[in-house]
């Protein structure tokens, strides 16, 4: 008790002394940085995904092909969330003497709960976004219905027995989907006119949705309350299989966002470990005093604990409002950017930051305060007399495993984490190996030179081990900086070739063969090249290898449901440039033998299908065999046209296909895929530009999320430059004093510092470039699924960078040392 008693009463003269300053500003920055990334991470990573979920027009969408029961929306009620309901079914429209088939689709006053739809007054007019639902009496027609019914704004259309006005063109909701199984347009009408259309009765096909929004655990609660009495038939999805390139981008977001959280905790236990081997090495003076006048070592020891967990919670409550308060002003700034409403930070970055830095500050400070319990009375004497040293490998090591489980446990990530600690760790092994290096060949050549060169590196081989271990706190920032810097650099580019200029805009979907050459023609005459028509041929998988694909156990659900559904195939000599062979072999261009196909990898996984297996599909009544020779990876974010199967040249030859096309139409051309709708009725002309628009939104988001973090990131990286600077500040202090005294000038003791530094830096910069660039490759590769490509610039940087920063930080820190009187130092002293 006396020993606590003690270390709080003395607690406010360390403080005020300033010789804690380091430590409790190491803890802060720390903490600050964690913390900020962690609130950025938590809030903006939940608004991209938010977006992301506008695919769905919801969070969670409960689809059914019988009625939604009333304990649904009760539940829904229960958990404060909000609703809307569909209803889906085909339907022959008419409009006079016209008529088409169309996708029906009612919906209730909220819908979409997330997203807009977006509406315009004419036929490819200008867009803009709708506040509500069609009023009752009226409704939304998609642009090729009335293409098809030769109709416009104002003019009234039949569903069923109801005659409905024509309020607006529908040209983009949410949840509707650009892939192939649907090839109607849709008219979109108030739930309330349902009725009087007649059209549900009983038996009718119908497809029934719930649509739930809210918070997180809300919806999750919801789910798990209903999940238990859904039947088979209801189709649960939290989001849409046709946004491959907004999953793409959320999800890439979201790893980038716990990469730096993973990398800004390294860097505060390199910060932390620095600072807090100073602040036990301060200790021992005092602490050989006190023993030297009858304190035990229990006394010692407790009161050096007590110390450092109450400078650890001061800097964790500074560094959390310092993270709070800087996470406010930077969402402040991105709230004119972000179109959706941030939500409101959890405490979870709190708990990780606080209890990582207070689990990393007692892990690392621990060696040191046990080392400081065997301090010698004698170094009262003789400050050069040092207890012995315990294992610091086994307390740090046990630290970090610690962090690492509550990282694990935050973002749920082990193959990153695995990726990211395994490679700081080889990298710190290489690092301190060639400081030690670096020590000996110093030690014996530095000869030739000037003074203060001399100096400099001098310093470096006196050192020996306190300089190694500053090459390593170097090598770690310059690390995850050049690491950070270029896996970012990757993630943007790819993001920039997803938003392509000349990615495609239009989709022309049941193109009949004798059509081509007509829409080829109206292309021609407004001046726009013409597409190239892929063909489609639809078929149902009936056996692999002999097996009713009924009786076999698939390995996922997305499998079963790929084997039972029609499936579209289509037919190539070329491989498609959006599509990579990963295994098995094209086929030649001019092959000519038994039916081949190439799957999509991962639907080949979903299948649990083998190269070499047979396929057979039914098209049309009739049975082909396939034999699968290759599987592919798909870019689907290209927005051309893509297919699971593709079979080899030949094998479709007699069977009925349509085609379909994709093209980049510019606003002052769209009067072509007007011409298109009217003269081919049968062929769905199908707007992306606001699915486009939509992707385009979440990567721009997702783009200043990477953007914001890195900031925080990089000013965590340079308060480690610091931390190790700032260990080895004593030991400056004293020497610059010693060599002034005996007349050196003191631009001759700043150059061998620096000099000193620029050593340091040069090695540290190169290790960093080397280690930086195979994880950047691993990363890249392996957690992204982006290509990587050697850059120059990363060793540039990396030598040009170590030598700049550690060189910059290091005049910083170390200036006040070299500027402070000798005679205060030496009596000090």
């Amino acid at each position: 008790m006396k020993a606590i008693v003690y270390a709080i009463r003395t607690i406010g003269r360390e403080l005020r002394s300033g010789e804690v300053l380091v430590l409790l500003s190491a803890v802060a920055l720390a903490v600050a940085a964690l913390t900020a990334v962690g609130f950025l991470t938590d809030r903006i990573g939940k608004a991209v995904a938010r977006q992301a979920n506008e695919v769905l027009a919801a969070d969670l969408r409960l689809r059914s092909p019988e009625p939604l029961p009333a304990e649904w929306l009760e539940a829904a009620e229960r958990f404060e969330l909000e609703t809307a309901e569909t209803q889906n079914f085909p339907s022959v429209v008419f409009a006079g003497d016209e008529s088409s088939l169309a996708n029906v689709k009612a919906v209730s006053a909220g819908y979409p709960l997330r997203g807009k739809v977006r509406t315009a007054n004419r036929l490819f007019g200008d867009q803009q976004e709708a506040n509500d639902i069609p009023p009752a009496g009226s409704v939304w027609a998609d642009g090729a219905l009335m293409a098809r019914l030769n109709a416009s704004v104002g003019d009234t259309i039949s569903v069923g027995e109801s005659d409905l006005r024509i309020d607006a063109v529908l040209t983009y909701r949410p949840d509707q989907s650009i892939g192939f199984a649907s090839l109607a347009p849709t008219v979109l009408l108030n739930l309330n006119d349902l009725p009087a259309t007649n059209l549900v009765k009983e038996g009718s096909r119908v497809g029934y949705a719930l649509l739930v929004a809210g918070r997180e655990s809300d919806v999750d609660d919801f789910y798990a309350d209903v999940e238990d009495d859904l039947p088979e038939s209801v189709r649960v999805r939290n989001r849409e299989d046709s946004s491959e390139s907004a999953a793409n981008a959320s999800a890439r977001a979201q790893k980038f966002l716990s990469l730096t959280a993973v990398i800004s905790l390294l860097l505060s236990a390199v910060a932390i470990a620095m600072s807090a081997r100073r602040f036990a090495h301060r200790r021992m003076d005092t602490v050989a005093l006190m023993k030297s006048l009858g304190a035990s070592q229990q006394f010692v020891i407790t009161a050096a604990t007590v110390q450092l967990l109450l400078l650890g919670i001061v800097g964790v409550c500074v560094g959390s409002l310092i993270g709070f308060a800087a996470e406010k002003i930077l969402t402040s700034m991105l709230a004119d950017l972000i179109a959706n409403d941030l939500p409101p930070p959890g405490l979870q970055p709190v708990f990780l930051a606080a209890g990582s830095a207070l689990i990393l500050l007692i892990g690392f400070a621990m060696p040191s305060l046990i080392q400081l319990r065997n301090a010698p009375p004698l170094r009262v004497l003789r400050h050069d007399e040092m207890p012995p040293a315990p294992s610091r490998l086994l307390v740090a090591g046990t630290s970090l495993l610690a962090v690492a489980a509550m990282l694990y446990s935050a973002i749920g990530d082990a193959r990153l984490l695995l990726y990211v600690l395994g490679g700081m760790l080889g990298v710190s092994i290489v690092l301190y190996a060639t400081g030690r290096l670096l020590v000996a060949l110093l030690g014996r050549s530095r000869g030739g030179v000037g003074i203060a060169w001399r100096y400099g590196l001098a310093n470096v081989a006196r050192r020996g081990r306190a300089s190694a271990v500053q090459v390593v706190a170097f090598g770690l920032g310059l690390t995850v900086l050049l690491l950070l810097t270029f896996v970012r650099t990757d993630l943007l580019k790819g993001w920039q070739q997803t938003l392509d200029e000349n990615a495609p805009n239009s989709f022309l979907i049941n193109i009949q063969a004798h059509e081509r050459d007509p829409i080829a023609e109206i292309f021609a005459r407004n001046e726009i090249g013409a597409p190239d028509f892929v063909p489609m041929v639809r078929g149902r998988m009936t056996t692999i290898d002999g097996d009713d694909v009924k009786d076999i156990e698939f390995p996922t659900e997305d499998g079963k449901w790929m084997a039972n559904r029609e499936a579209n195939l289509t037919w190539a000599a070329k491989l498609s440039e959006t599509n990579d062979i990963v295994s098995g072999d094209w086929w030649p261009e001019d092959y000519q033998g038994d039916p081949l196909v190439s799957i999509e990898e991962e639907a080949a996984a979903d299948l649990g299908v083998e190269l070499g297996q047979k396929l057979t599909f039914t098209i049309a009544g009739q049975e082909i065999q396939l034999t699968v020779a290759s599987f592919r990876e798909v870019n689907w974010d290209s927005f051309k046209p893509n297919f699971f199967m593709v079979l080899s040249p030949g094998a479709l030859d007699g069977f009925p296909a349509t085609f379909v096309a994709s093209l980049k139409v510019q606003a002052e051309e769209r009067g072509a895929l007007l011409e298109i709708a009217r003269a081919h009725p049968s062929v769905s002309v199908i707007d992306l530009e606001s699915i486009l628009q939509q992707v385009k939104g979440i990567i721009e988001k997702a783009t200043l999320a990477v953007q914001a973090v890195f900031i925080f990131t990089l000013a965590a990286g340079i308060a480690v430059l610091f931390a190790a600077v700032q260990s080895t500040i004593d030991e400056r202090r004293f020497e610059s004093a010693m060599l002034r005294a005996l007349g050196v000038q003191r631009g001759t003791v700043l150059f061998g510092v620096l000099t000193e530094f620029a050593a340091l830096g040069l090695v540290a910069g190169f290790l960093a470039a080397a280690g930086a660039s195979i994880l950047a490759w691993l990363i890249s590769t392996r957690v992204f699924e982006l290509e990587y490509s050697f850059s120059p610039l990363l060793w540039s940087l990396g030598l040009g960078g170590g030598i700049l920063l550690v060189c910059l930080s290091g005049y910083v820190a170390a200036r006040g040392a070299i500027n402070a009187p000798p005679a205060d130092v030496l009596r000090a002293a």
